[in-house]
């Protein structure tokens, strides 16, 4: 019993101190390349993100498509609520409502998305969030982890690829 939880250590342990690594480097990068006032507030729904491909890489939510298109149509969706209803908190909860609807319906489903169509309405992002900030940040999130998980062996595979036939 103790060897299999020192083995399960072993694993967790190095895949843990590498994504907390690539973590704050990415965030890292995000908060020096950004010079808007309070988008520090958007660090969390990033965080989140980065943290779903670390620990849950063989999830739906996880998926490439469902990190980048999730993330992306959430804060459009949000940018699109900012834009006719004005910004504000309840504007921020109707984009939120919108995206957990839409989001599952269009199968890119990611919970950071629903929390980044809040953005806009809350923190005066711009027409362009979605497409300046958001698009750049999980592209690169999701091709540097695939390029890490592949480069550095005992890292679980990302994006995992189902094998043919299986379901």
């Amino acid at each position: 019993m103790p060897n299999r939880m020192v083995k399960g250590w072993r694993t967790v342990i190095p895949t843990a101190l590498l994504g907390c690594l690539w973590m704050a480097g990415l965030i890292g990068a995000l908060t020096w390349l950004d010079l808007r006032d309070g988008a520090c507030l958007l660090l969390p729904p990033f965080a989140a993100t980065l943290t779903i491909l670390v620990y849950l890489p063989d999830t739906p939510v996880a998926r490439p498509v469902a990190v980048v298109c999730g993330s992306v149509f959430g804060a459009a969706t949000g940018t699109v609520f900012s834009l006719v209803l004005g910004p504000g908190a309840g504007v921020a909860m109707l984009a939120a409502l919108a995206a957990m609807i839409t989001l599952p319906l269009l199968r890119v489903f990611h919970p950071p998305g629903t929390a980044l169509a809040m953005c806009p309405a809350l923190l005066h992002l711009g027409p362009w969030f979605a497409l300046e900030v958001v698009l750049p940040f999980t592209l690169v999130a999701v091709i540097s982890w695939a390029v890490i998980s592949r480069l550095l062996r005992g890292l679980p595979r990302y994006p995992i690829t189902p094998s043919i036939g299986t379901g």
